[in-house]
């Protein structure tokens, strides 16, 4: 049987993981937008040849 602290333990690893998910979920999509806006204005200047 898991001793109370180490069910601690496990739980604030559980809440780190989680925190690092979504700070990289937040990246990656502000990332994805601003590759989105480069892309669309690249082939904005293209288009017009």
């Amino acid at each position: 049987m898991l001793s109370p602290r180490r069910g601690s333990t496990q739980i604030e690893y559980v809440l780190i993981a989680a925190v690092i998910s979504i700070a990289i979920l937040a990246g990656v999509t502000g990332i994805g937008s601003s590759l989105t806006d480069t892309f669309t204005s690249i082939g904005d200047i293209l288009g017009g040849f």
